[in-house]
């Protein structure tokens, strides 16, 4: 066996390995199924489909702290196997539903509300579940793991998801969905660790707290956090006028296809590529990658040939996945394991925070510059904020390894 696959010789590693890939599996199908079940009923529109998607995306983002709290108190195998019953439970519901007839939107929306409740409990309990079952030196393999699995479970997903819509209809490819997080849930519950609730003595909202000075006494990390929220934020252009721009210039929805595919051949080879970086400063690695997301912006904005905005996005794939990974490793590493899953909280809750204010802006921008502008515009500032982050010494000098228990350092 291949010296970074060794940590698949565990067997905790390997349940879990397993449970995230059946169930991300389920999860890429999701979108599509639930699409066709939202808009083959008699309400379907465009703007049922954005407000049950909108309901798991908001429920997401308001609990993830809680579940960071949560997780952190709690014993973390325990709350993912509760979240992946509570998904379940969900999306089984949903399946029911459009099985049976034609369900009021207020009924999609609700249970959405809760399929994202519950990815919020189990998002911040599984980056620090990571940590316990787990060597350090490990780690980075792990990670790299996961995330192969994630990214290739969603090709996978998401071509299974459309056969199984085209054949044998939206709701049963929704109750495929449904029994992925029922085997992920038999898989984790099979995991065996030491049994430690955490911090028992102190309050929720104290627990908050602590995490916010975890969190914002090391500087590298808020400050990384801040690049990706507004990576996210200018991506929002890619995501919103690419296909405007492959629909006008470029050839249509197969141009535009290839360009995803791409992308997505490149977070697969990123896992593979991080699983055999080995940095002594393994932020800078992570932040210099980061590099590679600004050549698509100027592509795109130039109305580029296919191939080469192909490559761009490819090339972006394979840098989102070297950044994660060492990104995961690094956080792991440094962090105390108590509080693991609270900085992941606001890592994540961080991250995303703009996308959606990117969302509303990039139309009517778009409208008023024009989108090649728009997009040329979005890739200067992020080239402006990820040349500031590469600047500041508190990234670049984070070492790979530190004392679980080391004091922060600015």
């Amino acid at each position: 066996m291949p010296q970074d696959l060794t940590v698949l010789r565990n067997a905790r590693f390997r349940r879990l390995f397993l449970a995230r890939t059946l169930s991300l599996l389920g999860s890429a199908m999701a979108p599509i199924a639930l699409a066709f079940g939202v808009l083959d009923g008699s309400g379907g529109s465009a703007t049922a489909l954005g407000l049950t998607l909108a309901g798991r995306s908001v429920a997401q983002v308001l609990l993830l702290l809680l579940g960071g709290v949560l997780a952190d108190r709690l014993p973390r195998f325990k709350l993912m196997v509760t979240a992946d019953l509570v998904a379940f439970a969900a999306s089984a519901a949903v399946a029911a539903l459009v099985l049976v007839g034609d369900p009021p939107l207020v009924a999609f929306v609700s249970l959405n509300v809760l399929a994202g409740a519950a990815s919020a409990l189990f998002l911040p309990a599984g980056r620090g579940a990571v940590v316990q079952i787990v060597e350090r030196d490990m780690l980075q393999s792990a990670n790299a793991l996961l995330r192969l699995s994630q990214n290739s479970a969603s090709i996978i997903g998401i071509a299974i998801g459309g056969v199984l819509v085209a054949t044998v209809g939206a709701g049963w490819a929704l109750a495929f969905d449904a029994a992925t997080f029922l085997i992920s849930a038999a898989l984790v519950a099979g995991i065996r660790v030491p049994n430690t609730v955490r911090a028992t003595k102190s309050t929720m909202l104290a627990d908050l707290r602590d995490g916010w000075i975890e969190f914002t006494s090391r500087r590298w990390v808020w400050l990384v956090v801040a690049q990706f929220a507004m990576v996210n934020l200018c991506f929002t252009a890619i995501n919103v006028l690419g296909p405007v721009t492959a629909k006008q210039h470029l050839g249509g929805a197969g141009a535009w296809a290839v360009i995803t595919t791409a992308n997505a051949i490149g977070l697969v080879g990123g896992s593979l590529v991080a699983m055999r970086i080995r940095s002594s400063r393994p932020i800078r690695t992570a932040v210099l990658a980061t590099f590679g997301f600004l050549p698509p912006f100027l592509l795109l904005g130039l109305g580029a040939p296919v191939w080469l905005i192909a490559a761009s996005m490819l090339i972006n794939g394979v840098c989102v996945n070297i950044f994660e990974v060492l990104w995961d490793t690094t956080l792991q590493s440094h962090v105390p394991e108590k509080s693991i899953s609270r900085i992941s909280s606001y890592d994540a809750m961080a991250s995303f925070v703009l996308g959606p204010v990117g969302l509303i802006l990039v139309g009517p921008t778009s409208n008023t510059i024009g989108v090649p502008a728009t997009l040329l515009g979005a890739g200067a500032l992020l080239t402006i904020v990820t040349v500031a982050t590469f600047a500041m010494r508190s990234v670049r000098k984070v070492p790979a390894k530190a004392p679980i228990d080391a004091t922060p350092k600015p």
